[in-house]
């Protein structure tokens, strides 16, 4: 599959930037704990799907990839700090990540919040430090993009409606808008916007961000769905986190059931096929992103 080599090649250039800013922000003077911490979170880990999307948006939106590492690597970062704080005793009280122990359980919580602040406010320097594209509109548009799709209209605040369902029983009764909205927020905000970001850097028209933006919405969607089946279906070994444990929690699986849920699965995954439609050919790697998407097992 080129889908697979294009993953593993993408994830490897955005492995190498990261280790390099990380040395430098050792190298100006953040402390020797903190920077291990941050390593310990965004290095040698993960698929870097999100990455994938940021440089496989970007070149068909007719940017070199290569100028994209960067934006990707900055989104990695506040990927890795979400889950370095969702994995918080006060929030999922998670103890394992990517088959090994999640970074408070490594190190402790209040490492783990500051890896994680560090790990966010990282991620905007990167996005504003002119490697990132030659043009400061672009740079900012990236900035402004990402701080939306992060912030409290976006992963922050589903990650806020979600632990509002699960510690609170807000709202009743729960109902699918309220699952879906919450679910487009917490993790079809940021997948949404890794899309956007390569055709921001290609400096694309508004129809091919408009189609993009579309694709980026329905993957994210599908997504989660997925996300949520193999947490009711999956194991914790291949999965390499905790499984089961968002029986009860606000989800579309749990709602509706798997079959309907799985078919919800299909549909989205149908949608996002059609909005690249007007790429032709040059879409066939995105269009196996959103298969792997819906056969995923981790």
């Amino acid at each position: 599959m080129v889908f697979s080599q294009r993953l593993k090649q993408s994830a490897a250039a955005v492995e190498a930037r990261l280790d390099a800013v990380l040395t430098q922000v050792a190298a100006a003077g953040a402390p020797d704990r903190l920077v291990e911490a941050m390593r310990y979170a965004v290095l040698g880990g993960g698929k870097r799907f999100r990455a994938f999307l940021v440089i496989e948006c970007a070149a068909i939106s007719g940017s070199d990839p290569n100028h994209a590492v960067h934006t990707a690597a900055a989104l990695e970062c506040v990927h890795a700090y979400s889950l370095v704080h969702d994995d918080l005793p006060a929030m999922d009280n998670d103890a394992l990540r990517r088959g090994k122990p999640t970074l408070h359980v490594a190190f402790d919580e209040w490492t783990a919040i500051l890896a994680g602040d560090a790990l966010l406010t990282l991620a905007f320097q990167m996005l504003a430090d002119p490697g990132t594209h030659g043009d400061p509109a672009v740079r900012a548009q990236l900035v402004a993009g990402l701080a939306l799709a992060a912030g409290a209209a976006g992963m922050v605040g589903g990650q806020g409606l979600d632990l509002e369902a699960e510690k609170l029983g807000l709202p009743k009764p729960m109902t699918i808008g309220h699952i879906e909205r919450l679910q487009a927020m917490k993790t079809g905000s940021l997948i949404r916007y890794s899309c956007e970001a390569g055709a921001i850097i290609g400096a694309a028209d508004e129809e091919v961000r408009q189609a993009l933006r579309t694709y980026g919405e329905k993957i994210g969607r599908a997504f989660q769905i997925a996300d949520d089946l193999l947490d009711l279906e999956g194991d914790a070994q291949t999965m390499g986190k905790s499984v089961r444990k968002d029986a009860g929690k606000a989800t579309l699986a749990s709602l509706m059931g798997r079959e309907a849920a799985r078919q919800h699965l299909l549909h989205q995954h149908t949608e996002a096929i059609g909005a690249l439609e007007m790429f032709g050919t040059r879409a066939d790697v995105l269009r196996e992103a959103a298969d792997f998407v819906v056969t995923r097992r981790s």
